[in-house]
């Protein structure tokens, strides 16, 4: 059913546990690449600017639940590895438990601040009214993103990540049929997109939460399991909460960004919406790691293995060297055809603002992949401050180029903001794991045994 990561030669076990990741996350892309797509090419370039000036909205939602629901796993793939299994079907109680009381005031909070976020970032009148009625619908459907997330999270806590991949292969499909059905056969424009987006993530879902009943005993709790242990709620609490919000804090300074992206009308948001769309999807190898790094870190922390630990992250590093240089060159190739994807007609005078955009970001893309390298690392061993300081640091970084290019006027300026955030973080993120791995290692020279599942508050 899952994967033993404690074992074997790392880079072969993070490769293995990756690709499927990876997989995954591409066809994760094609929910919303399947939306830019149809959108803008059956609907319009307005639409797709209205679509695509959400888009770090849309981020806050799905990142806020897949940072709650990754730090919930992490206290799962520590049992695993120390082989606690009335442990790991504990955390699974609270994980559950807490996503249903999260998602409710997540859905309100959301619905409620929608109209003054769009506001705050100055987004064209034009666009505006599309753009809310896209967002308030996935909004509404933050249950679906919140307990896939949830169940993929558990299963990958396990060393399972094929599962969720097979499952969400089926709804990026299913993704793609209702986008056609209810934009080009049923005229629905960019509700369409949205309501296909929820009820897609909601079958995968579904999915996800029925194999996890149905195969996989190690997970599933038992008759007089259910009621979620206070411990283990405070514990997964401790760590979720700090990855949330640094998903918040990333969101929050990308909304900075797409102010700053705003200000030069609806065809610089169109073809920046464009090209970031590549550019995601390129850097999903680098997330895929990321993911990896976590539950293979949780579960050679949970089993003390510290040497491990360090020789994975060695591992990791390496990966992400070589893919960065890789997904270098495909975003730089691949942008014309991409931006031809996603428009009908003339893309011409929407290339410039693209290009400039991918290029200045490509070169950056190494400080990209080592911030998911160390903060999931740093996470999986149960350390949730540091990350989400790291993320303090992207956001006073990203907040800072922002503001000067607004005041200047300067595109090229806004389009470094993302890369200006990277340095910043990795820089930040690199420091904090030398500083968390010197002192767990000197914790555990001082622990017998040592005290191995714990939060960190370091």
């Amino acid at each position: 059913m899952g994967t033993d990561m404690t074992k074997g030669r790392p880079l072969p076990v993070l490769l293995r546990f990756t690709i499927p990741l990876l997989l995954g996350n591409l066809f994760q892309q094609f929910y919303n690449m399947a939306d830019t797509i149809i959108v803008g090419r059956y609907v319009g370039a307005g639409a797709l600017a209205a679509v695509g000036s959400t888009g770090i909205i849309m981020f806050l939602i799905t990142g806020f639940a897949q940072g709650l629901t990754s730090g919930f796993m992490i206290l799962t793939a520590q049992r695993y590895g120390a082989g606690d299994t009335a442990g790991v079907k504990r955390s699974v109680s609270a994980g559950i438990f807490l996503s249903a009381v999260t998602t409710v005031i997540l859905t309100g909070f959301f619905l409620a601040v929608m109209d003054p976020l769009l506001r705050l970032m100055q987004t064209p009148e034009d666009i505006f009214r599309e753009a809310g009625r896209y967002i308030r619908i996935i909004a509404a459907g933050t249950a679906a993103c919140v307990f896939y997330n949830l169940f993929s999270a558990f299963l990958r806590a396990v060393g399972n990540s094929r599962v969720p991949l097979f499952f969400l292969v089926f709804s990026a499909c299913l993704n793609v049929a209702l986008d056609l059905a209810l934009i080009v056969g049923g005229g629905m424009g960019v509700e369409g997109a949205a309501l296909a987006t929820v009820l897609s993530q909601a079958v995968s879902a579904v999915l996800c939460g029925g194999y996890i009943f149905l195969k996989t005993p190690d997970l599933m709790p038992g008759a007089g399991q259910w009621r979620p242990h206070k411990g283990d709620v405070r514990r997964e609490l401790s760590i979720g909460i700090p990855m949330a919000l640094q998903f918040a804090i990333t969101a929050s300074g990308g909304m900075v960004m797409q102010s700053a992206v705003n200000q030069f009308g609806s065809l610089a948001v169109a073809a920046y919406t464009a090209a970031g769309k590549l550019e995601t999807l390129v850097e999903q190898g680098m997330i895929a790691l990321g993911q990896a790094m976590a539950s293979y870190a949780g579960q050679n922390f949970g089993k003390g293995d510290l040497d491990r630990v360090k020789k994975g992250v060695r591992a990791g590093m390496t990966v992400t060297v070589v893919y960065a240089v890789m997904a270098a060159v495909l975003g730089t190739v691949f942008l014309r055809p991409a931006m031809s994807l996603f428009f009908a007609g003339d893309i011409s005078a929407m290339m410039p603002w693209a290009r400039t955009y991918m290029n200045i970001c490509v070169v950056f893309f190494i400080p990209l992949g080592a911030i998911f390298v160390y903060r999931n690392v740093m996470q999986g061993c149960g350390y949730g401050f540091l990350p989400m300081a790291g993320g303090i640091a992207e956001l006073l970084a990203r907040l800072v180029t922002a503001v000067l290019a607004m005041k200047m006027g300067s595109y090229v300026l806004t389009c470094f903001c993302h890369p200006a955030a990277w340095t910043a973080a990795a820089v930040f993120l690199w420091v904090s794991y030398e500083r968390v791995i010197r002192k767990a290692e000197r914790e555990k020279r001082a622990e017998d045994p040592p005290s191995r599942i714990l939060t960190r508050k370091g």
